[in-house]
């Protein structure tokens, strides 16, 4: 089969098309065929030699869609979709024609996702889901989300909105204000840090019970805008990974800081996941993607290094 493959990390020039036997599923294992697969910054950086516990060589690649074609009787010709923490790591990922995976580690396929769409909600969407369920997000929350034109960022105001919270979004330009407005969503404009605190008070009086920071640049300056027992969940850091914490005013506001890490769910524990809010695509309660560039997977090596250029596209590879 066809597949991306790198041998060493520290440079995209690493990853190479290739041609591996097709893999032969274990006992509690099914076999994929990819149709669509997803390429995340995370992707990217794997090939980049960030996460130190990678084995080599290795397929990249965490999100799928695609079909069974060996396994379990009750999954044979079963589309489904897939993601977590396993897969380009320490086991093959999904930037081939085949993938194995736990028969537990995939979840059927919403109807009205194309394989595509599928395939480009895997990591975005179990991240902000993770985010919501640690951080207590419900009916009634005043949940503020920091960055939310990016692709978590907007998996949580979509997921937020189902579960009937408050929801407040923060972006950086004024046209993005405008667009999350026109989709019916109160939105601000991110100015100074110290005026965050005064811009989310004047929408939540008292402040807001949840603040989601998906940019990882706002935590010192969200402590200003949380109200009593607010929680502030975070998915990202500087690149020296500290920041200076307003820790009196925090704990006198009895507040707290949930770190988010999608890297701690394997395949089965993001199949729940995909399985809790996949049925709502079905039910048109979460929006269907858009915008994505499907690119055949034999052109996927160029793509890393589009992505790793800062690219906003949402990037799926097609075998």
């Amino acid at each position: 089969m066809n597949a991306l493959q790198f041998s060493t990390t520290g440079d995209l020039a690493a990853l190479r098309l290739v041609d591996v036997p097709t893999p032969v599923p274990a006992l509690g294992e099914v076999l994929v065929q990819i149709k669509a697969a997803g390429l995340n910054p995370s992707d990217v950086k794997n090939v980049l030699g960030r996460f130190p516990y990678t084995t080599l060589p290795r397929i990249p690649g965490r999100d799928f869609a695609g079909v069974v074609v060996q396994g379990p009787q009750a999954l044979l010709g079963q589309e489904v979709w897939g993601t977590g923490r396993d897969l380009g790591f320490f086991a093959d990922g999904s930037h081939a024609q085949y993938l194995t995976v736990s028969a537990k580690g995939v979840a059927r396929k919403p109807a009205q996702l194309s394989f595509a769409q599928a395939a480009s909600l895997g990591v975005p969407y179990t991240t902000a889901w993770d985010a919501l369920e640690r951080s207590g997000v419900g009916s009634g929350t005043r949940l503020l989300v920091i960055g939310a034109n990016g692709a978590v960022g907007s998996a949580a105001l979509a997921l937020a909105k189902i579960r009937g919270a408050q929801v407040l979004a923060a972006v950086r330009r004024a046209e993005q204000v405008e667009s999350l407005q026109a989709e019916g969503f109160a939105a601000i404009a991110l100015g100074q840090p110290e005026t965050l605190g005064a811009q989310v008070h004047e929408v939540f009086a008292g402040g807001a019970d949840v603040i989601f920071d998906t940019t990882g640049f706002w935590l010192p300056a969200a402590v200003a805008g949380l109200a009593a027992f607010g929680r502030i969940a975070i998915i990202a850091a500087p690149v020296d990974g500290h920041v200076q914490l307003p820790a009196l005013a925090l704990y006198r506001k009895g507040g707290s800081v949930v770190g988010i890490n999608s890297l701690l769910y394997d395949c089965e524990q993001c199949a729940a996941m995909l399985e809790q809010f996949g049925c709502f695509f079905d039910e048109g309660s979460l929006p269907l993607p858009t915008g994505l560039r499907e690119v055949a997977l034999a052109e996927g090596v160029g793509c890393y290094e589009t992505v790793n250029q800062g690219s906003a596209d949402k990037i799926i590879l097609v075998p």
